[in-house]
């Protein structure tokens, strides 16, 4: 057995101890003789033991290991270590060490929630039809436009006036915001696409919902009726890879649900019931005729707040929520319109869910080149996006596709308050410890 000690206790006659190597939360006991107590054998050390594996007799284990030899790896002076013995470290305290708070149970367990998703969301698509793309994290474009973006450049540049090779890549580049553009480019041969990846967001906020850097799964298929066949997919997606995580890590959930999120909304509701689907001028009209106080007044034609987002998921009933048909102004240039005045909505749709708020967003995009392009052309953005345009040119079909957070989602399964408790090393501003 190689691992960690996570408890030690010598008694006269009898050494116990309980050591984890990372593959699930439980520990293996061990039991020895006395003699092979050494005192560099503290809890957090790395060892290596020889034995017998035997039928224990104690509750709660079914098998314990008899101890022949132990051998200490890499010793660990238990008062300098920042996590204690036997005590519940609150998840604000174990975040000042991200290089050691995988050493944690909160923090391990996380770990194999997120890789278990990640083998599921991988087996979702390729079970669907779906090829795996991988889409460039250094990109010349503004997927979103919001401006939000972490420009590329070499570590010493030498400035120097009148050089039209200043940049690198003769134009400036930045780190991705979202695969999707490129997916679009590659779903003009292949009927259904994803990609699943790091993206980049320079946003100067240290709030509990966001992150410099974080992962997304985006998804982009051609020959689309409609907004139907979107949704179908985002709820799919998430029933399906919920399921395999609550069967593959029940230990790993429960320990979430009941230390660092107790209360969380139960997963069974999502999972056992369709989503609901209202539209964006619904939702509007249920936040104003309700008799609650929000920060922000909803209005048609503003954008949903957060806290809007989480009245209307409690409002029907605590069950996922799509709410679709924005209007024309608030989704980015490639929705596709819906030409219904005088509203003015896009065939655009997010997916809510209780206690985050959006996890998904998606839409049509507009294959209609006349359209597209005045859209563009209202935006200044025609040259920019003059290979985008092509895509219309040669060949084009309707098409649609989403994105989803990964970490909102395990902040969603888990119950997670704080978002930089979902991956290993939280990037945000101010903030880079290593």
């Amino acid at each position: 057995l190689q691992g960690w000690v996570r408890s030690i206790r010598s008694q006269k006659e009898v050494l116990f101890l309980h050591v984890n190597d990372g593959s699930c939360l439980q520990n293996l006991q061990v039991v020895a003789d006395p003699s092979l107590h050494d005192r560099k054998l503290t809890f957090g050390s790395a060892v290596q033991i020889s034995g017998a594996l035997v039928n224990s007799l104690h509750k709660g284990q079914n098998v314990e290991l008899r101890a022949s030899d132990i051998r200490i790896i890499g010793s660990c002076d238990p008062l300098k270590f920042p996590f204690k013995i036997k005590e519940r470290h609150p998840v604000e305290y174990t975040r000042q060490f991200p290089h050691l708070r995988c050493r944690t149970n909160t923090a391990a367990s996380l770990l194999r929630v997120r890789s278990e998703a990640t083998l599921a969301i991988h087996a979702f698509f390729k079970d669907n039809g779906f090829l795996q793309i991988h889409t460039p994290i250094i990109t010349s474009n503004d997927c979103e436009g919001a401006g939000e973006l972490f420009q590329v450049e070499l570590a010493h540049k030498e400035k120097k006036q009148n050089d039209e090779r200043s940049h690198f890549f003769s134009v400036p580049a930045f780190l991705t915001v979202s695969g999707q553009l490129h997916l679009e480019a590659i779903a003009g041969a292949f009927s259904q696409v994803y990609t699943f990846g790091p993206t980049f967001r320079a946003e100067n906020s240290q709030s509990r919902r966001h992150l410099a850097e974080f992962y997304m799964v985006e998804a982009e298929m051609s020959f689309t009726e409609g907004l139907e066949d979107v949704m179908k997919v985002m709820q799919s997606l998430f029933k399906t890879v919920t399921d395999s995580v609550l069967s593959q890590c029940p230990e790993d959930v429960a320990l979430f649900h009941k230390h660092v999120s107790p209360g969380h909304e139960k997963l069974d509701r999502m999972l056992q019931n369709d989503f609901k689907v209202i539209t964006y001028t619904e939702a509007v009209h249920i936040l104003k005729s309700c008799s609650h106080s929000f920060a922000f007044k909803p209005e048609w034609g503003s954008d949903l707040q957060s806290e809007h987002e989480k009245y209307l998921v409690q409002h029907c009933g605590n069950v996922p929520l799509f709410v679709t048909n924005y209007p024309y102004n608030l989704k980015p240039f490639y929705a596709r319109d819906n030409e219904d005045h005088p509203n003015h909505t896009v065939a655009a749709v997010d997916l809510l869910v209780p206690g985050i708020g959006e996890l998904c967003g998606g839409s049509l995009r507009e294959d209609r080149l006349s359209l597209l392009q005045s859209r563009l052309e209202m935006a200044g953005l025609s040259d920019v996006y003059h290979w985008y345009l092509e895509l219309r040119q040669f060949g084009s079909v309707p098409h649609g596709g989403f994105g989803m957070g990964f970490e909102r989602y395990l902040q969603c399964i888990l119950g997670a308050d704080n978002i930089k408790d979902t991956i290993p090393f939280p990037r945000f501003s101010y903030s880079c410890l290593l």
